[in-house]
């Protein structure tokens, strides 16, 4: 099988990939914002190749990081707001990020989610459309088996592409100014009874 990949374009805040929530000046968004912040940089990869300008009240070309504290701690943060357990359902982060969408008056993103224990050839299936379409992907995981998602579990990040070979595929991982590639099924395949997943965009 040929290798098929697509990666979308994304944006840097000085050397970082995306936005990073230990930029934060409170504890609970350094250590609870992660929500937040994917809807944060979401809403900037929107504003600058989708159109929908209204969803990033500041320079969605020129990014800094100043402005990026503030939309994250003043402007998202009354939808997407750290709680005792996070931001642990898919639908609380759904409720909270379409509070935003209502009030800058955005009527045509939609949001829906996709549960962890759906298949992972399903699972595959979808990130493709997703990304095709252009469109990021925010990802919960929760608790994992595996050591190698230690840094990941109770914690939401975006895919922002896939690179699809015979027996592996990819999934790229952006969270923490970052990006790697990931296996996806390593991601999925939790090995816990309580799944997180994953939150669809799609727009009118």
């Amino acid at each position: 099988m040929k290798m098929l990949t697509n990666e979308l374009p994304y944006f840097y805040i000085g050397k970082a990939y995306g936005g990073c929530q230990t930029w934060c000046s409170t504890w609970a968004m350094r250590e609870g914002g992660c929500g937040a912040v994917t809807a944060c940089d979401c809403c900037i990869y929107l504003a600058r190749y989708k159109g929908m300008t209204e969803l990033y009240p500041y320079d969605a070309e020129k990014v800094n990081r100043e402005d990026y504290v503030h939309f994250a701690e003043q402007d998202m943060h009354p939808y997407l707001y750290p709680r005792s357990t996070g931001i642990d359902k898919l639908e609380t982060y759904i409720d909270g990020f379409t509070g935003y969408l209502q009030k800058q008056g955005n009527s045509t993103l939609k949001l829906q989610p996709w549960s962890g224990d759906e298949s992972l050839e399903d699972t595959k299936a979808i990130l493709c459309r997703q990304i095709d379409q252009g469109m990021p992907v925010p990802c919960l995981t929760l608790h994992h088996k595996n050591p190698l998602m230690k840094p990941y579990v109770w914690h939401w990040y975006l895919l922002t592409g896939y690179q699809r070979f015979e027996d592996t595929f990819l999934a790229k991982v952006v969270t923490y100014g970052q990006w790697r590639w990931m296996d996806l099924s390593v991601i999925w395949d939790t090995g816990c009874s309580r799944k997180g997943g994953l939150i669809l965009l799609s727009s009118d």
